[in-house]
């Protein structure tokens, strides 16, 4: 099979279109501004890259369109289609499908395979959880299939098909297991629900939610229902792994749950409950903890990475591996050795300094809860003398829609200094960090806001640089103006 996909470049689609390329299918692709790491991934492959989204691509006449949603019918201020290829599939009357639609259909529910979906879903985490729980798999032996939105270091890549099904396999319905990153976005602009509800998983985390995406949710409760959607999905046979500690993951399941349930959590709050038969939780610092299942300890987490929310990402990868026969002890000792994922909490580099080198890191977070969580496991682990730099930019749509501005002032609190990139922004960041005082900087550039950090920094300090693009460039430039 041909498949062309529209929006190549996203971690999703271009993840997509490794899995296409593995299983043996010819893969083209286009995006505006073809730019890596995700384009040198798939040129390495062998994957043809255009450029734009004109109309000649028809002349490639593929089996199959496969739309991103990155495509819309939206329209350019001369009345013209901002996606004149999108336009042509509609008029010729071509085959086109989302991509969260053709996955399921071609990979992880294919007649040929037989394959146990594990979802994992949640407004923070997913992509490290799910690392975790494909590292774990692997560990076991496993051999799992994944689709991860970043690149587990680990493994090296985003997505692999892992072990397919034998023959024998499929007529003992044994089943392989394909470890998934769960998103609550949109599919398409021609299917409003959730990614996730196409992947029908038999096991489901839900590692917490929030709201997040006022571009197309207009409250909780909306994505309250789109969890849902995903829980009815899974079997009763499935296990739905949830945060104790969430409140609005208990309304999800209020509103029904035909699947055993496994909960997780670290609060006080949800320890009680987490003593019963399918209670998780941990004892000890993020670093090194013990894993709790019924309030017994049952295997132990040692590794060099922070942050409570790694420990609950961690429960809750140990607590699915369960699902699959994986012993909490093993899995928990897979994770001594498991490497994080890149933009983590990732050190891009360091300059000496008399009295201590600058430590300058990158990291994904553009949520306030996870800017919060960030900012916290860094102190976690340098300490509380050590200054910390915070350098951000509120790039996602809910943040460039100043839905949760408010919240900024809230989620740095535990950082030294806060520099604020607010190129782009419809909302006043001066006014929104106000409550900082003098701790906070705004600049309407990323060569600004490298002059503030520069002027400011010391030796000792750590500079975490959190955003969901890439910034300008802004790690290279800082290590460079640094030095």
């Amino acid at each position: 099979m041909h498949i062309h996909i529209l929006g190549i470049c996203g971690t999703f689609m271009g993840g997509l279109a490794a899995l296409a390329r593995e299983a043996g299918h010819k893969v083209t692709g286009c995006d505006a501004g073809v730019y890596p790491p995700m384009s040198d991934q798939l040129r390495s492959l062998g994957i043809e890259l255009i450029e734009g989204f004109d109309a000649n691509q028809m002349r490639l006449n593929p089996d199959v369109y496969v739309i991103g949603n990155v495509v819309s019918r939206a329209r350019l201020a001369n009345g013209s289609p901002k996606f004149p290829l999108m336009e042509a599939i509609l008029e010729s009357g071509a085959t086109y499908t989302s991509g969260p639609q053709w996955l399921a259909e071609h990979v992880l529910h294919h007649p040929s395979q037989h394959r146990h979906v594990l979802a994992v879903a949640g407004t923070h985490g997913k992509t490290t959880t799910t690392s975790m729980l494909a590292w774990i798999l692997q560990a076991a032996g496993l051999e799992p299939g994944f689709l991860v939105g970043g690149v587990p270091m680990n493994f090296g890549v985003s997505a692999r098909l892992g072990r397919l099904s034998s023959e024998a396999d499929v007529a003992a319905h044994k089943r392989t297991p394909f470890v998934i990153e769960a998103d609550e976005y949109d599919t398409a602009f021609f299917d409003k629900r959730s990614k996730f509800v196409h992947y029908h998983p038999r096991t489901a985390i839900l590692n917490n939610l929030e709201f997040d995406h006022a571009d197309i949710f207009d409250n909780l409760a909306a994505i309250e229902r789109q969890f849902h959607h995903l829980v009815r999905t899974v079997p009763g046979s499935g296990r739905v792994v949830v945060n104790a500690d969430e409140d609005s993951l208990q309304r999800v399941l209020d509103q029904g749950c035909w699947s055993g349930i496994a909960k997780f959590g670290v609060s006080a709050n949800a320890r009680g409950m987490l003593h019963g038969p399918t209670g998780w939780s941990v004892q000890g610092e993020p670093d090194n903890f013990a894993v709790l299942h019924q309030g017994q300890e049952v295997g132990r987490v040692q590794w060099d990475i922070t942050g409570v929310h790694n420990q609950l990402n961690a429960l809750a990868a140990i607590a699915a591996a369960e699902h699959l026969g994986v012993s909490p002890a093993q899995a928990a000792a897979s994770l001594t050795e498991f490497q994080n994922v890149r933009r983590r909490m990732e050190v891009r580099g360091t300059v000496p300094r008399a009295g201590g080198d600058i430590t300058v890191y990158d990291d994904f977070a553009h949520h306030p809860t996870a800017i919060r969580t960030t900012v916290d496991g860094l102190r976690r682990k340098v300490g509380p003398k050590a200054r910390i730099l915070a350098v951000f930019e509120p790039r996602s749509n809910t943040m460039k829609l100043g839905t949760m501005k408010s919240q900024l002032p809230w989620s740095l609190e535990d950082a030294d200094l806060a520099f604020c990139h607010s190129g782009g922004l419809d909302w006043d960041a001066v006014e929104a960090l106000s409550p900082m005082g003098a701790r906070a900087s705004v600049a309407g550039s990323v060569d600004e806001v490298i002059a503030q950090v520069v002027a400011a920094a010391q030796a000792g300090d750590h500079v975490l640089c959190m955003s969901n693009g890439g910034f300008g460039g802004i790690h290279a430039k800082l290590l460079a103006a640094l030095a």
